[in-house]
């Protein structure tokens, strides 16, 4: 294995662990996160707008921000410094990285198998499902070792 695989290892094992931290969390959608925090400690609008140096209508503007998908990272994370949290983001993949790469393996050699099997059915060659399942997962498997550049590529 030579060090590009080491550490597209490492990367990879790096997503798989964050999805294993927080894959079940789900984002509280009717209020936000500040807001829910907030009222988790009992903390006003108002109090938290003077830890703050803002206005309480500052607050609901943040809060609001966050749910409409306009909020900054800063703002995130000066809101919850002020109530002696911590904030934190996440790119989390919907499963383990190696099945996000693999399905996509599979396209990619599915297309590339299309190809190359309308070009043998006009030569009368065709393959049989079972061998072109076999070829699927064949090519996939080199995808997967070689990680192509072009793997991402849609065309």
């Amino acid at each position: 294995m030579g060090i590009e695989a080491v550490v597209l290892k490492q990367y990879q094992n790096k997503v798989n662990q964050a999805l294993k931290q927080f894959g079940d969390y789900a984002m509280p959608t009717t209020e936000g996160c500040l807001k829910t925090v907030r009222k988790a400690l009992g903390m006003s609008g108002s109090q938290l707008a003077k830890r703050l140096g803002v206005t309480k209508g500052r607050i609901s503007q943040a809060e609001s921000a966050e749910l409409t998908g306009s909020a900054t990272l800063k703002s995130m994370h000066s809101l919850a410094q002020a109530m002696n949290c911590r904030f934190v983001y996440a790119v989390i993949p919907e499963k383990e990285i190696e099945s996000v790469i693999r399905a996509r393996a599979i396209l990619k050699a599915k297309e590339q198998i299309k190809v190359a099997s309308t070009q043998m059915a006009l030569e009368s060659q065709t393959l049989s499902e079972e061998q072109l399942a076999f070829e699927v997962e064949r090519l996939a498997t080199e995808i997967i070792e070689k990680m192509p550049s072009d793997l991402w590529n849609d065309e």
